[in-house]
């Protein structure tokens, strides 16, 4: 794809899903407060709040906004079927999983959290998750569902 073209794409991707950035914008700011730490991540179209205070561990996308809860997002994990004892899977990146949910969310804009919880939510069996674990064991496939 050319580069203006490109860019053209992800800026209309960024708008859709404004809705769901301005919510991470809300609680990365909230974060701060508490000690999160803030910066762009070119690569993954993301401001990433690190050290985010609340929360399981782990990070969570809204929009191109991602909160998480550790240092970096540079870090091994296992894939939610490798936690649920389904598989034996070597660890992916969380970057490469949360990156994928920037681009579902970049594509279905405000759709993309009552879909998202209508698969399940935070589990094994949502599709939007096993299509992030997907991307990021192979760099293929962040589509949530199968293509013809």
């Amino acid at each position: 794809m050319r580069r203006a073209t490109r860019a053209a794409v992800l800026a209309l991707g960024a708008i859709w899903t404004l809705p769901n950035t301005l919510i991470g914008l809300v609680g990365g700011a909230a974060g701060l407060l508490f000690g999160a730490q803030c910066r762009w991540r070119r690569g993954d179209l993301a401001l990433v709040f690190d050290r985010w205070p609340w929360g399981p561990g782990g990070a969570i996308t809204f929009g191109n906004v991602i909160l998480h809860t550790g240092a970096s997002l540079d870090v091994a994990c296992h894939t939610y079927a490798h936690r649920a004892a389904l598989c034996e899977e070597a660890p992916i990146r969380l970057a490469d999983h949360e990156r994928a949910h920037v681009f579902q969310y970049m594509v279905l804009g405000p759709l993309f959290l009552p879909l998202y919880l209508l698969c399940g939510g935070i589990s094994v069996r949502n599709r939007f998750e096993r299509a992030a674990d997907r991307y990021a064991a192979s760099g293929r496939g962040w589509w949530p569902w199968p293509t013809p």
